[in-house]
């Protein structure tokens, strides 16, 4: 039986080999977010930027446990603002808001 990798596998893999893509992937899916409102997918990439980082130290240091961490970043995670900053901010990033023009 053939085994296939995932494309978060793949992606995982990718930035395991290429750490110094990292912010730019971050900065595009946070941007891909703004454009189509995803929070699925947006999720999903944080959770593969999560696994590069390492999950357990992530949740040490977001005072979450490592099983509601990944429940954040689940594609069903629906997780409070705290903790998604609280998950940014153990990446090394942080939420900040960016002007936007609104239509009439």
């Amino acid at each position: 039986m053939n085994k296939y990798r995932t494309l978060d596998n793949l992606e995982e893999s990718y930035f395991r080999d290429h750490p110094e893509e990292i912010d730019s992937y971050v900065a595009e899916i946070f941007s891909q977010y703004a454009s189509d409102g995803d929070s699925a997918a947006l999720l999903a990439s944080l959770r593969v930027i999560a696994k590069v980082k390492g999950i357990t130290q992530l949740a040490k240091q977001t005072g979450m446990t490592r099983q509601g961490l990944q429940k954040a970043l689940s594609n069903k995670g629906n997780p409070r603002l705290d903790n998604v900053n609280a998950i940014m901010g153990a990446l090394g990033y942080r939420l900040t808001p960016e002007k936007i023009t609104i239509a009439p």
